[in-house]
């Protein structure tokens, strides 16, 4: 009730409390996603973003990240969403770690003006990595044969039904180069004289918090209560920022129809891509022994 009394009163006479809004970036990062296996994206994370950045009142941005990694084009757009309304609003960004910030996660650490990890968490690996199968063998044993027609010599590049070509892998290694520099160049943007000298800084290798503070990887060590009651005194308030909940206290999902009717199609669906999301993000946070 005082809580709810003070905000009625002019500024003038309310006693001056620093609130900090939170916002919490878990999970895989990929455009696609389902509501039985979210996942990180700029479209799921822009509206919290937007509004975090909105406190007027606000000393800075707390944004805690646990992710394994993921796509590189939503990493790094989300890594410049946080950019641009930092600099928007003229607020410092302050990026808290937790189990993992690997990979695209540690691409959109690097957002923040100061990192601060755990003494355990998982930090790195600035690499790219592609992974697929082959079943030539498979197909070849159960008498199917594979049939492709093409526009284009390049079309089938990397067809898990074929041979692999020497060709394919080249451009492929080519490709992972292109966008490992872009991921190289945008760590030593942010995090400049701050990086130690280590031949394996960018070889995709991870190291716990306190290696990657030497390795200027990270700035600090600790948790984000006492990080921020430490920077902006023991009365700090931490303000978690969430997605709008839509009718009756519900995030809108796909699939929902009326009131509550769900489209049993549009759920099986869901049920199909949340099940291949779920395996694919298992075998990204299992690369971290998690």
């Amino acid at each position: 009730m005082k809580e709810m009394m003070t905000r009625f009163l002019p500024a003038r006479f309310r006693k001056s409390v620093p609130i900090i809004p939170v916002v919490r970036l878990r999970g895989m990062i990929s455009p696609g996603g389902s509501p039985l296996q979210p996942v990180l994206s700029l479209a799921a994370v822009a509206p919290a973003l937007e509004r975090a950045f909105s406190v007027k009142q606000a000393p800075a941005v707390a944004i805690s990240v646990n992710s394994p990694g993921g796509s590189p084009v939503q990493s790094r757009l989300i890594y410049k969403r946080i950019r641009d309304l930092a600099e928007e609003k003229k607020k410092p960004v302050l990026v808290f770690t937790e189990d993992v910030a690997a990979s695209g996660g540690y691409m959109i650490a690097v957002a923040g003006d100061e990192i601060i990890a755990d003494p355990s968490s998982i930090v790195g690996s600035i690499g790219v990595i592609s992974a697929g199968f082959g079943f030539t063998e498979a197909i070849r044993k159960i008498g199917v044969e594979r049939r492709v027609y093409t526009a284009g010599q390049n079309k089938s590049t990397l067809d898990p039904f074929q041979p692999e070509k020497e060709e394919d892998v080249e451009r492929i290694k080519a490709l992972q180069l292109e966008v490992h520099r872009t991921f190289i160049d945008l760590v030593k943007e942010r995090r400049g004289d701050k990086l130690g000298d280590d031949p394996d800084l960018f070889s995709g290798r991870f190291w716990a918090g306190n290696s990657a503070r030497e390795l200027g990887l990270v700035d600090h060590l600790g948790d984000m209560r006492g990080f921020i009651k430490d920077r902006f005194g023991d009365k700090a308030q931490l303000r978690l920022v969430t997605m709008p909940r839509g009718l009756f206290g519900r995030r809108p999902q796909p699939g929902v129809t009326g009131l509550g009717g769900i489209d049993p199609v549009v759920l099986t669906s869901h049920a199909a891509s949340g099940l291949l999301s779920a395996l694919e993000e298992r075998a990204l946070w299992n690369r971290y022994g998690l």
